[in-house]
């Protein structure tokens, strides 16, 4: 595993829609394994493959680092793969601080659905279906948002200091 280069603010593969992933093989393996790492390098709760420079549809997440911190008592579920993710349901709403690994010490509150349903494969293509509620559906929606070519930043209603 290696810790890849997060990319900033205006490299412009932010801005890009990721392509569809079709090959489940050792390349796709070795980029999930060095995503996390980066992420996990960073204290960030979720990376998607353009942050590193792959205009793949592919998310990193874990929460449970930023749910102790925040003295949340939510079940652990640890590491998140999505792989060609789809948000397929939506509910509720929040609005909360939002950061991002490419835009770092940059915070901003951000409406998002409460709840969200998502389908996705897992690294070895595998179909699955992931409800998530609060920080994971937030951090879902923020990681397919990048996926798509979005940035939090256009959804930033207000921004605030850390």
């Amino acid at each position: 595993m290696a810790i890849r280069e997060i990319r900033l603010r205006d490299d412009e593969i932010l801005r890009k829609t990721s392509k569809t992933v079709k090959n489940f093989d050792d390349k796709l393996h070795i980029l999930l394994d060095d995503m996390y790492e980066t992420m996990k390098s960073k204290d960030g709760v979720g990376l998607a493959a353009p942050q590193v420079g792959i205009l793949k549809r592919a998310v990193v997440i874990d929460i449970s680092d930023a749910n102790k911190k925040r003295k949340k008592n939510i079940p652990d579920v640890g590491k998140i793969e999505l792989i060609n993710p789809e948000i397929t349901e939506e509910s509720g709403e929040q609005t909360d601080d939002e950061g991002c690994l490419s835009f770092p010490d940059l915070f901003g509150k951000v409406t998002r659905p409460y709840k969200v349903t998502v389908k996705a494969q897992d690294r070895d293509g595998k179909w699955f279906k992931l409800t998530g509620e609060g920080l994971l559906a937030r951090a879902i929606c923020h990681e397919v948002d990048h996926l798509d070519g979005h940035v939090f930043t256009e959804k930033v209603t207000e921004y605030t200091n850390r």
